[in-house]
């Protein structure tokens, strides 16, 4: 077997592999707009093939960046298309090929790897671990109503609005959604960039793909695009929001009244819906809003440990020593860690370690997504001394919820 780097003219190749890999045939041809691949970094992709040139199995990997806690914008490497053909698995095909790309990321000077897991027993034992979640907020339309704001005394009330929606379709606006998602991601935690070629290609789903959607667009008093939703109706008199991006809360709210208050609806689905959200909280009844298909998405894989920890913002001091296994790549390392007025400082140690984890886990603590003292109370880290966890729980959180909607 041999694992090569592919060109612009394996296209085709590459993309008919991770179908069959799947079991699937797809129905478009590899060139042209609108399509996950049309987003593929062709120079960045690996292909395996066997001795007699048969492809087998492959590697992708998208260049992003990540906004870390402080909103810290850095480089990250997006993995996607990976796959081995039926025939070929549980042969060390996917671990060589995840293995080699994590070799050359490192040799690019990339600290940090990301992806979406399709199963998530595959991925940990590369060293990923799930670092940001997602579910879906389900309101019925005659339980929408929203509660009176309390506790804003004679200040303006929280999410109260001066802006105004305009509604529009997908394909009037690409460029107000590309502005404000931008704005949005420098701010959030967790968020990845979208490149101008993914929306130029409408590579991804909606509302990056070009596919017919409305799109409430929320202006703020001056007239400046600051949110957007969109969203499609379906059956069941069922409007699905595909993803809502809001600069602050007020716009958020704003465009969630929109959502509810529409015509002929019985109800609202917000896909995407961030973990912590107050939107449930705005809402007269609580239970109204019913969470569901609560799941990981965004998984953190660390290359480089120091320079991952300095790289982000810190909201506490404190000092920890991490005692961290990577078994894939046959690695281990026990690191001081200093915080100090928001940032970090983060050295090889030989001092006794404060707690013990596998890179995986760092993975799913590095955003502040995941607490320390529930993988501590789950068996996956281990604290050497009493308040240790607690304080790893302080040092590792984020000013808010790290979250993701990018799909690739």
């Amino acid at each position: 077997m041999e694992i090569r780097p592919t060109t612009d003219q394996d296209l085709e190749v590459f993309v008919d592999t991770v179908f069959a890999a799947f079991g699937r045939f797809r129905e478009s041809p590899a060139e042209g707009d609108g399509f996950l691949w049309s987003a593929y970094e062709m120079d960045r992709n690996l292909l395996a093939v066997t001795a007699e040139g048969r492809p087998i199995g492959t590697a992708g990997a998208y260049s992003f960046e990540l906004t870390l806690p402080g909103e810290t914008v850095v480089p990250v490497t997006g993995v996607t298309g990976v796959g081995v053909l039926p025939s070929h698995r549980r042969q060390g095909v996917l671990s060589a090929m995840m293995r080699r790309q994590l070799t050359e990321l490192r040799a690019r000077g990339e600290f940090l790897s990301v992806l979406l897991a399709s199963e998530a027993v595959i991925y940990r034992r590369f060293g990923y671990g799930p670092a940001t979640y997602t579910e879906r907020l389900t309101v019925p339309r005659h339980r929408a109503a929203f509660a009176r704001p309390r506790g804003t005394g004679d200040a303006p009330a929280t999410g109260s609005d001066v802006g105004s929606v305009e509604l529009l379709r997908r394909a009037e606006c690409g460029e107000i959604l590309e502005e404000v998602y931008d704005r949005y991601r420098r701010a959030q935690p967790g968020a990845l960039s979208r490149p101008h070629r993914w929306w130029a290609s409408g590579a991804g789903q909606p509302p990056v793909s070009t596919a017919p959607r409305y799109v409430a667009v929320h202006r703020d008093a001056d007239g400046v695009p600051d949110g957007y939703a969109s969203y499609s109706m379906g059956e069941s008199e069922t409007l699905t929001v595909d993803e809502t991006i809001a600069t602050d809360d007020a716009a958020y709210t704003a465009l969630a009244r929109f959502a509810l208050g529409h015509d002929l609806v019985s109800q609202v689905v917000f896909k995407h819906f961030p973990p912590d959200h107050p939107l449930r909280w705005q809402l007269a009844d609580f239970n109204a809003g019913q969470l569901s298909n609560h799941t990981d998405w965004l998984w953190v894989r660390l290359l480089d440990i120091p320079r991952a920890l300095t790289a982000r913002g810190w909201f506490t001091d404190g000092e920890l020593v991490l005692d961290v296994d990577d078994p894939f790549l046959g690695e281990h390392g026990r690191y001081l860690l200093t915080v100090r007025d928001g940032k970090a400082d983060c050295v090889p140690t030989d001092r006794e370690p404060d707690l013990s984890l596998d890179v995986s886990d760092l993975g799913s603590v590095y955003l502040g997504g995941t607490a320390v003292s529930t993988l501590v109370r789950a068996g996956h880290i281990r604290a050497h001394r009493e308040g240790a966890a607690a304080l790893a729980d302080a040092l590792f959180r984020a000013e808010r919820a790290p979250h993701c909607l990018h799909w690739f």
